[in-house]
């Protein structure tokens, strides 16, 4: 039975994550840069480590949730120190960021040097879903890995669905990535193009929701937009950047998808107008120009 875990990456969703966790009364060490982050976890229950390595070390399960360049700076840290290192044989190591396909590969070729077993398990969904225990977790890995740790990983994820081997799951988080982002677009342009035509966003959204387009996202996003609320929900450099791997990997299977190119191009120039840190919905700041 699994009941050490260690958690890296106390971010916008992982803080609530690990939250549960504590809560579920698992015996958790976490691990975060951010000090106040983790003072907040020690408070609940957790305990605090100063490296990646301790919060690895002689844990059952240790749970990684970080964009791509810090997860693979605090895999090796400094050799001695990185959660590779404290990772013992018949551990199970999770990936739950988004990383390309190359990165999550590494990894999990580590994970099987070191006599590791590894799940591919990239989560979805907002801060919102994490604070609920409403996450949605992709699965690529071994079937019988997954049953093992299911009861966990039901703290904070309502749907945990298994799509295949490893790397499946990043693929299809890719999927996900690309049609959250063409969603997320469409209902910022048609609150533009309402606005331009006299409608208040209060109306084009009391239309849309009486009708086949009405979904959660429209129904949440469009009324935050429409309260000027752009609470950090996901951060809009973290949906620019898995569009990107999206479009590499279109390029590379030389695939045509021209509503992608065009959400690639508006999500880069929001970046690049310096709202990567904001809400994904600020998407919509680009169209008001």
């Amino acid at each position: 039975m699994i009941k050490e875990i260690g958690f890296i990456g106390l971010g916008t969703v992982g803080r609530h994550m690990a939250a549960h966790l504590v809560k579920g009364n698992y015996r958790l060490t976490v691990y975060d840069r951010n000090r106040d982050e983790v003072e907040e976890l020690v408070k609940l229950g957790a305990k605090s480590v100063d490296t990646p390595r301790e919060a690895a070390n002689g844990n059952d399960l240790v749970i990684v949730i970080l964009p791509e360049a810090e997860a693979e700076e605090m895999a090796a840290h400094s050799g001695e120190n990185g959660f590779l290192a404290g990772l013992a044989p018949g551990a199970i190591l999770t990936s739950m960021g988004t990383h390309s396909l190359e990165a999550l590969q590494g990894l999990a070729n580590e994970a099987v040097n070191r006599r590791v077993s590894f799940l591919d398990a990239p989560v979805w969904g907002t801060k919102e879903h994490a604070a609920n225990g409403l996450l949605t977790l992709l699965v690529g890995g071994d079937p019988a890995l997954l049953s093992r740790c299911r009861e966990i990983f039901s703290h904070f994820c309502l749907n945990i669905i298994h799509v295949g081997q490893v790397g499946d799951a990043t693929r299809m988080k890719y999927v996900v990535n690309l049609m959250q982002a063409e969603l997320m677009q469409a209902v910022a342009e048609g609150l533009v193009l309402g606005n331009k035509l006299g409608f208040s966003a209060e109306k084009v959204l009391e239309v849309l929701d009486s009708g086949g387009v009405s979904s959660p996202l429209l129904q949440a996003k469009g009324r935050a937009i429409a309260r000027g609320d752009f609470s950090r929900n996901l951060a809009l450099k973290y949906v620019q950047e898995n569009l990107s791997r999206v479009m590499e990997m279109a390029a590379r299977d030389k695939l045509n998808l021209p509503a992608a190119e065009a959400v690639s191009r508006t999500f880069a120039q929001a970046v690049a107008d310096g709202r990567g840190e904001e809400d994904f919905s600020a998407v919509i700041k680009v169209l008001w120009k």
